[in-house]
């Protein structure tokens, strides 16, 4: 019986450490997200192209959200989702994983959000995390 708790003691120490380094990293990753946020604000906005802007970046908890305005012109918001989707979500997700990829892998996420200049709708969400990114692994 005593070998049984001892066991159980055991257990439950290793879990309770590892809980408290998973959430240390977490607040590490939160913090990092936050300075690096509030950093790159400084030089926004930020006219990335002809017809997108980079208006606002901010932290939420351990993702970065980059915000965009999009012109569009003449295009409607709906011709834009329909016909820009696929492959802007290629283009952005394999730009993301390439500029990102030492945030990504410790658990640093990006989220693009692109609005429509004219109508502030939102246009397109791209949510990028390590596991959407083809890194080689280590063996």
């Amino acid at each position: 019986m005593k070998f049984i708790f001892l066991i159980f003691l055991l257990v439950s120490i290793f879990f309770q450490t590892a809980f408290a380094q998973n959430m240390q990293a977490q607040n590490q990753n939160i913090h990092i997200a936050s300075l690096v946020a509030k950093e790159m604000s400084k030089t926004l906005p930020q006219k990335i192209d002809k017809y997108t802007t980079l208006n606002s970046i901010r932290n939420d908890a351990s993702t970065l959200v980059y915000s965009f305005a999009i012109n569009s012109g003449a295009k409607s918001d709906a011709a834009i989702q329909k016909e820009d989707h696929k492959r802007m979500q290629r283009a952005v997700t394999a730009g993301i994983c390439k500029s990102y990829e030492n945030f990504l892998k410790s658990n640093i996420n990006i989220s693009y959000l692109y609005m429509s200049e004219q109508t502030k709708k939102l246009l397109f969400r791209f949510d990028v995390t390590q596991d959407k990114c083809n890194y080689p692994t280590l063996k």
